[in-house]
């Protein structure tokens, strides 16, 4: 009597290969779905709570100040950790374009004016311009990506606009305060540097991995913000108390480097106008945490921006999913 064998079983997936796309090129690793969506998720409660901190932080040290503590502190802490595990490495020839892009762009230009405005603009209100930068991602990912305007995407994007708008509520600022102009200026100069280097990110072939680009990244970023630290601000003059070396913690190990990492993965792992339609929700825990720690305050206006703001980054994710499921064309 012959035995019947029974019929192999296919090894499960392991962990890793369930989480990260390995490419048939040399470019490293992207984040497979629904992966990049959970780490999306992270990333905005993390950079969106840093808000009220950045504001109370700029109170106690010098803006420029910090903001060179937190490029520095998160390249060393990124480079112990990328040495223990053998990975620390120049960047390539090929990366140069991308180190430079986002070491001088998103990190020093962009912190640099961010942290200075804060103490212009409110840290909810502020983290509402500093994201507007989807508004300027659609039209430059489309001009050089080539991405398509889907039906969906825009709904999302006109969503997130107006809800953007009214989250502002610009019929009740005072517009007659130079210092809010100045600062509201400088945010949206922030907003349009990061919406080209998510462009950037998206388009880049990359040969290091982007936590492997960034010691390096914050390294150079560091360097113009410190220079601008001791010609405007002077020796860093600082109190150093249980609440100071918390708020420069967070910068540098969530702040900066768990929340670069994040913004870096997710621009690779997803389309460039979905990526920033999904970091719009940071403003909107930006401003939820300043009303609970900072008290800004909570208008109806606030609540229908919140929702209009949710229901565009929900159809831009939309838009995405249906790509992937073959609903609707790639770009």
């Amino acid at each position: 009597m012959t035995e019947r064998t029974a019929p192999a079983v296919a090894p499960r997936p392991s962990l890793h290969a369930r989480v990260w796309d390995e490419p048939s090129g040399r470019e490293p690793p992207t984040m497979r779905k629904p992966a990049v969506y959970v780490l999306a998720a992270a990333t905005v409660l993390v950079l969106g709570a840093n808000w009220p901190i950045m504001a109370e932080g700029v109170d106690l040290i010098a803006p420029l100040w910090l903001a060179t503590f937190r490029m520095i502190g998160a390249a060393l802490v990124i480079a112990v950790v990328l040495s223990v595990q053998g990975r620390l490495s120049v960047p390539t020839r090929g990366d140069r374009s991308i180190w430079l892009s986002i070491g001088l762009a998103r990190l020093a230009l962009v912190t640099a004016l961010v942290f200075v405005a804060l103490r212009f603009v409110p840290p909810g209100r502020s983290s509402i311009l500093a994201y507007t930068g989807a508004l300027w991602t659609a039209p430059l990912a489309a001009i050089f990506l080539h991405e398509r305007l889907t039906s969906l995407r825009l709904m999302g994007l006109a969503l997130g606009t107006v809800g953007l708008f009214t989250l502002l509520e610009p019929w009740s600022l005072d517009w007659g305060d130079t210092q809010f102009l100045i600062g509201t200026a400088m945010l949206l100069v922030a907003a349009i540097g990061n919406a080209s280097t998510t462009v950037h990110i998206r388009g880049h072939r990359w040969i290091g991995s982007p936590i492997e680009l960034m010691p390096w990244q914050l390294g150079l970023a560091a360097i113009p913000i410190a220079a601008l630290a001791v010609a405007l601000e002077g020796a860093p003059d600082v109190t150093w108390t249980a609440g100071t070396i918390a708020i420069v913690a967070y910068q540098v190990l969530l702040g900066s480097a768990f929340g670069l990492w994040g913004l870096l993965t997710i621009g690779r792992s997803l389309p460039a106008i979905t990526a920033n339609l999904s970091v719009m929700a940071v403003p909107v825990v930006g401003l939820a945490t300043s009303v609970v720690f900072v008290d800004e305050p909570l208008t109806v206006w606030v609540v229908v921006g919140l929702i209009l703001v949710l229901g565009g980054v929900a159809l831009g994710l939309l838009s995405d999913r249906l790509r992937a499921e073959g609903v609707l064309p790639p770009p």
